[in-house]
């Protein structure tokens, strides 16, 4: 699969990990998927989004040809993690025909602007591992497709937890994002941005208090306790 691609260099987080400079970086998503920077799989330009909420839903399909009958000009396909996948971005009610609804997320606080681009990417973090710190013109949504999942920003933290957890950060604040728990996360993120505005910009301007730290160290806690 070739792809002009952005990536984020990830972090190995974790008491013993020695600390890593993060650089915003640009490669291709390779056939190969192992733990290391997130990569970008597709990005679509939107002319126009639905009226009303926005939705990013998430559908299986057995087959890119059958993705992509079932595709809308907001539709994106991929072949990921041994799968085709079906990304569209559409109201509420939209189903996929022929696929297997995989998640929904939203609405996504979508803010205005002449036009749109939607940038989906690939991850695999072993827990601990991190991306540096950054934020975002636009929205970013997350799907795991197995594994634990924190992200901390400066209103507060959210968790995801397994196969299927989604989580949604509005445009503007910087923000940590963590694999926890204790098997590898593999997953996928939704940025829609402005098209005139770069999609993701590292930071240094706000530190995270540790809230994801904290819940790796007590995860791999129970990890460890005797039965």
């Amino acid at each position: 699969m070739r792809a002009s691609l952005v990536c984020l260099m990830v972090i190995v987080a974790g008491a013993s990990a020695s600390t890593a400079t993060a650089q915003a970086t640009a490669r291709a998503c390779s056939l190969t998927e192992e733990p290391g920077a997130a990569c970008l799989l597709a990005r679509q330009r939107v002319v126009q989004l639905p009226h009303g909420d926005v939705y990013w839903h998430i559908d299986r399909f057995r087959s890119a040809e059958i993705a992509r009958k079932a595709a809308l000009s907001t539709s994106t396909v991929v072949e990921a993690f041994n799968a085709t996948w079906l990304f569209t971005l559409s109201g509420d009610s939209w189903r996929a025909k022929g696929g297997e609804r995989a998640a929904k997320v939203g609405p996504l606080p979508v803010l205005p602007a002449s036009g749109y681009q939607a940038e989906y990417l690939r991850s695999i973090f072993v827990p601990g591992a991190t991306a540096p710190l950054h934020t975002h013109s636009g929205p970013e949504a997350f799907f795991a497709v197995d594994g634990d999942t924190c992200l901390e920003t400066p209103d507060g933290v959210q968790i995801g937890r397994g196969t299927g957890s989604t989580l949604l950060v509005r445009a503007g604040p910087p923000m940590l994002l963590m694999a926890i728990g204790k098997v590898t996360r593999r997953g996928f993120a939704l940025i829609l941005h402005d098209a005139d505005a770069p999609p993701t910009t590292l930071t240094q301007a706000w530190q995270p208090t540790g809230l994801c730290a904290r819940q790796l160290a007590a995860d791999q806690m129970k990890a460890t306790s005797p039965m």
